[in-house]
């Protein structure tokens, strides 16, 4: 059955709240996220806050990256919340994955997706996101990650970009 999935570490610049309380007021497929839960006191408030919610699984940390990548790939939408940092490593997997990508707006996020992921700012623009876009149009987006993935964050593609850097 779909559903939605995000992991990461649970800290307020990952915007879990956001995400949370729009999967809260969201009832078509549920939330999967994996992360830190008992890790301070902003998690564990929202998994005190969260865990009854029929639509939240919150599960703790996977180590392992097979059963991370089992849970990831048969995902319907990978949800990123990330306000700060750069390129992450969890978004470009997901891509590779070739899963359709909403993530938070801001310009790294946007620079890994080339733009052409689906971005929201607040909670309520996250929820019209999940309400709104239609299968085919997150399939055809999961493709569009794929593709960029597979050009851009490949090691001999990386590898190209240090060699120009260092020459």
């Amino acid at each position: 059955s779909p559903y939605a999935f995000k992991v990461c570490r649970i800290e307020p610049e990952n915007n879990i709240h956001m995400v949370l309380e729009a999967f809260a007021n969201f009832s078509a497929f549920p939330l999967v996220m994996v992360g830190n839960w008992s890790n301070s006191e902003y998690s564990r408030g929202l998994k005190k806050k969260y865990s009854s919610n029929s639509n939240l699984i919150l599960l703790d940390p996977i180590y392992d990256q097979r059963e991370l990548n089992i849970l990831r790939s048969n995902c319907t939408v990978y949800i990123h919340g990330h306000s700060a940092g750069g390129t992450n490593p969890s978004l470009v997997e997901a891509m590779y994955l070739g899963l359709p990508v909403f993530a938070y707006d801001v310009n790294f996020n946007r620079a890994t997706t080339e733009g052409k992921a689906r971005y929201f700012h607040s909670e309520s623009e996250l929820l019209s996101m999940l309400q709104q876009v239609k299968p085919e149009e997150r399939e055809a987006l999961g493709r569009e990650m794929k593709t960029i993935a597979n050009r851009r964050y490949t090691w001999p593609a990386i590898a190209q970009r240090y060699r120009f850097v260092l020459n």
